[in-house]
């Protein structure tokens, strides 16, 4: 062990020794010796234990090394010391040699990733770290994409090689078999990432017209990726024991064994991974074709480094090794005096009275785990706190010397929050407290959401049980500091319509043409006739429009393309020499083209009437970027002494859509087409000022569906306003028009009812969130478990054992409504044996109708009449949510009308 631990883990390639003298170089080192690193890794894969042992050794003797690896110096709230799980994360200032490295603990738990994507956008490189035992897990490949969207240098860390030895009782070989085979699932997970920018190389380069000037230009960024991103031999692989206490890399061993082998180290860091062999007789370095007993044979990572470490794991178990450091530093900078905001343009002139403060910085203070230590100032590249800007950043913004800069892009999180509760305080007195607490925590959580609903109460979004339950501990204790009452978890739902896009697609979409039946209301006061029809859109549209909101926000705003692209690269869903709405466009069409008709026609027309839909684009709702659709009527349409409202379609002209010629109709002409002889121009500026009407009805209506008010989901509607004259004086009385309202209000509300009314008119079925859940657990404990999966409706996906031992790893998708107390009653079921862990994967449309009515001979022979036809899963849902919003539901009073018995006994 002593040879090993003498080794320091170095990523780098680079002997590195510590350095004691003083942890305030903040002030005065140079910019760029400073370096910032994250730790990732999948829960419990021993993130924190490994940041310990890197603070006793190199943290100027802030921790003892006695004391490494059980005090878990990072974890600094009692919640995380009781949980035994990192909650926040935090930094500390570590110094080697000339460098000074701050470091960054995040968690591993799902619920906490917006503390794992703001690590990760401070730092310049990542340790990942993989547990030699458990492998790949679901947070691995979050940690992985966050890394490679925000463009990481990582070092990949297969930690707990001790578990092989001491639990798993595997053999050198078995254990090499399993390290390589971890690193190459790593590898594939990151090599996806790489194909996807790869085939968007090769997309923009085809959509670039050819030309003899850029022809080679064009073709230089396109890469080759065939190389693992992590080899051994490059230096980016360590294997290491964080509780114990070492970790070595190739290289420390190649140069060790450079003199007693005769050999170049450059040479032995080639050959001591992969299949490579040491032919003791001939002392030469062999391959697999070079060797004689294959079946004895054991590659020269197995003979000459795992072997040496299993004897010395048997011969002395309890032995104490000393620490090494894993580095791999990049440089980062930042200094500030204006606040700018993630909407900041520096281009546009009224950007910069809107998105733009002034901020005076009042004290500095270096962050050192548990603590903050005064700096008097701070070099670029450092991490540090800063006292004074609470009044002037909400979450996060940027720090500029000066107002010509370009903002960081907003934080990207792996998950959405989507467990709500409301919260009141115990004492309505405190509710002043209250609200300043929120406050609080709406600035210091970047990824937890505070509104008010319309029934005025506070609702609190978080991304998990675990998440919500920290956040409700920090304002009892920290921000609000009052007793507070918490409501059960308020689920988010969707409304949408029956229909599969995938089946007769072109027979779906007949209604645009007129051929299928629409809804109808009219205004109060007669004037204007709405009708409506709606289908469904294609489900791959719409997981592209709720995906792409914030940049539809963005594009619909009139954000410049400059904007955009940093946008957009910085979020890793475009490259950087692609237009970000020539990208939508493409990937838009790209939508609509999955799971069509393999026949070539239908497919080409269906592909034609899609791009004539798209030219139509008037809004997107709710909140003018959601999943849903409003086109433009179809100019042909009419009614005899009105005008039609044709509006403009202006989301397809901000997408590029519409073509010169589209683009020449101008907006005032194209806004109103009269149907008959009448053109008044009174009336024609009437219908053009009813065009906020029309949208801000759609805008209702797609933001509360006629189920349950939940929003609307995947719906495409044509809404056409016929608006009719205003009756003569001699015919209508001076004071009869205010009777119902305003006019532009009665249009408003005809709109919303009628969007309403089609989406009842057209099978509606309620969409839910799920879950993507993986649980471990023993052999013995599968029953229970697929016993609490059962109860919890949820649907198992696959089942795997983990190879080497008796844990089976399940796959399944829960109901975010069923989730709850889940992770508690699979403990208590299997004795705490299984563990599950929830992300949050994909909306999915509930197939069982809360209107269903037998109407079948069959279904009436089950059901009767349908007068004691059992409440559905969809229809109790639908129930549930009404009464919690006050909405009336159709329920029984009395179940059992039999008369009243009383329990008294008479003598």
């Amino acid at each position: 062990m002593a040879e090993i631990s003498e080794k320091t883990l170095d990523a780098s390639s680079k002997e590195v020794t510590s350095k004691h003298e003083g942890i305030d170089t903040a002030e005065k080192s140079d910019h760029q010796l400073v370096r910032n690193i994250c730790i990732l890794a999948h829960v419990d894969h021993g993130k924190t234990t490994l940041a310990d042992h890197l603070i006793a050794s190199y943290g100027g003797g802030v921790l003892h090394p006695k004391q490494a690896g059980k005090l878990r110096f990072m974890d600094y709230l009692d919640e995380e010391q009781r949980r035994a799980i990192t909650m926040k994360s935090s930094s500390i200032a570590l110094q080697f040699k000339d460098y000074f490295i701050n470091l960054i603990d995040s968690p591993g738990h799902m619920d906490f990733c917006s503390e794992v994507s703001t690590a990760a956008r401070l730092s310049d490189g990542a340790l990942v770290l993989v547990d030699a035992v458990e492998g790949v897990h679901i947070q691995t490949h979050a940690v992985l994409r966050q890394a490679w969207i925000e463009k990481l240098t990582p070092c990949l860390v297969l930690n707990k090689v001790d578990r092989l030895i001491c639990e798993l009782r595997l053999s050198p070989m078995e254990a090499y078999n399993r390290l390589l085979r971890i690193i190459h699932e790593v590898n594939s997970i990151v090599s996806a990432y790489k194909s996807e920018k790869y085939l968007s190389d090769v997309d923009s380069m085809l959509s670039v017209v050819p030309s003899s000037d850029a022809g080679e230009e064009n073709y230089e960024f396109v890469e080759d990726d065939e190389e693992d991103t992590f080899q051994p031999q490059k230096g980016n692989v360590v294997f290491a024991c964080a509780l114990d206490g070492w970790g070595f890399g190739i290289c420390d061993f190649a140069e060790f064994y450079a003199s007693k082998l005769g050999a170049s180290s450059a040479a032995l860091q080639r050959a001591l991974w992969g299949p490579w062999y040491f032919n003791a007789k001939t002392k030469m370095i062999v391959g697999k074709k070079g060797i004689s007993n294959t079946a004895k044979a054991r590659p020269m990572f197995v003979q000459l480094i795992l072997e040496p470490l299993w004897q010395v794991y048997e011969t002395a178990l309890e032995a104490d090794a000393d620490r090494g450091v894993l580095e791999k530093w990049h440089s980062f900078a930042g200094q500030s005096v204006f606040v700018l905001s993630a909407l900041y343009d520096p281009l546009k002139v009224e950007s910069k009275q809107k998105h733009i403060q002034e901020a005076e910085l009042q004290s500095l203070y270096l962050m050192m785990g548990q603590g903050l230590k005064p700096v008097a100032s701070a070099t670029a590249g450092n991490i540090v706190a800063i006292r004074g800007l609470g009044q002037q950043i909400l979450k996060s913004a940027t720090l500029s010397s000066t107002i010509n800069a370009w903002p960081f892009s907003s934080m990207v999180f792996q998950v959405s929050p989507t467990l709500k509760v409301a919260i009141e305080p115990s004492d309505p007195a405190d509710m002043g407290a209250l609200m300043k607490g929120l406050r609080l925590l709406n600035r210091a959580d970047p990824f937890v959401e505070v509104s008010v609903s319309a029934r005025g109460e506070h609702v609190l979004a978080a991304a998990g049980e675990v998440h919500l339950e920290r956040c409700v501990n920090d304002l009892k204790e920290r921000f609000a500091k009052v007793s507070l009452e918490v409501s059960p978890p308020l689920v988010s739902y969707k409304e949408t319509i029956e229909g599969d896009m995938t089946n007769n697609p072109l027979e779906n979409m007949k209604l645009f043409g007129g051929i299928s039946d629409y809804v109808e209301k009219t205004t109060p006061n007669g004037r204007c006739v709405v009708r409506v029809q709606v289908m469904k859109l294609p489900a791959p549209l719409t997981k592209l429009l709720e995906e792409s909101s914030e940049l539809l926000g963005d594009i619909i705003g009139g954000k410049s393309r400059q904007a955009l692209k940093s946008l957009e690269t910085s979020r890793g869903s475009i490259v950087e020499d692609e237009n970000p709405i020539e990208a939508l466009k493409k990937r838009m069409m790209d939508a609509i083209e999955r799971n069509t008709d393999t026949d070539s026609d239908r497919v080409e027309k269906y592909r034609i009437m899609w791009r004539k839909f798209f030219k139509r684009i008037w809004a997107l709702g709710p909140r003018q970027v959601g999943p849903n659709i409003l086109i433009t009527p179809d100019t042909g349409k009419n009614m005899e002494g009105s005008v039609l409202l044709r509006g403009f379609p202006y989301v397809s002209d901000r997408l590029g859509f519409r073509d010169s010629v589209d683009s020449n109709d101008a907006p005032t002409e194209s806004s109103s087409s009269s149907s008959s002889s009448i053109a008044d121009e009174t009336l024609l500026r009437e219908v053009e000022s009813l065009e906020s009407s029309v949208l801000s009805g759609f805008q209702i209506a797609t933001s509360s569906g006629p189920l349950c008010d939940e929003p609307m989901w995947g719906l495409a509607f044509v809404i056409e306003a016929f608006v009719s004259p205003q009756p003569s004086e001699d015919n209508f009385s001076s004071h009869q028009p205010e009777q119902y309202g305003v006019f532009t209000g009665q249009v408003m509300t005809a709109v919303k009812d009628a969007c309403r009314a089609a989406v009842l008119q057209n099978k509606p079925r309620l969409v839910e969130a799920l879950y993507f859940c993986e649980l471990n657990t023993p052999t013995e404990y599968l029953g229970s478990m697929y016993a609490v999966l059962a109860r919890r409706r949820a649907r198992v996906l696959k089942e795997e054992m983990q190879e080497g031992s008796s844990l089976f790893t399940v796959h399944a998708y829960v109901p975010v409504a069923e989730s709850f107390g889940f992770a508690d009653e699979l403990r208590r079921w299997t004795s705490g044996a299984s563990s599950a862990l929830l992300v949050f994967s994909h909306w999915e449309t509930l197939s069982e109708d809360p209107f269903f009515v037998p109407k079948t001979e069959d279904e009436i022979e089950e059901f009767g009449d349908g007068s004691s036809v059992p409440q559905n899963t969809a229809r109790k849902l639908i129930d549930a949510v009404r009464r919690r919003k006050g909405l009336p539901v159709e329920e029984k009073v009395v179940q059992h009308a039999t008369k009243q018995r009383t329990l008294a006994r008479k003598v």
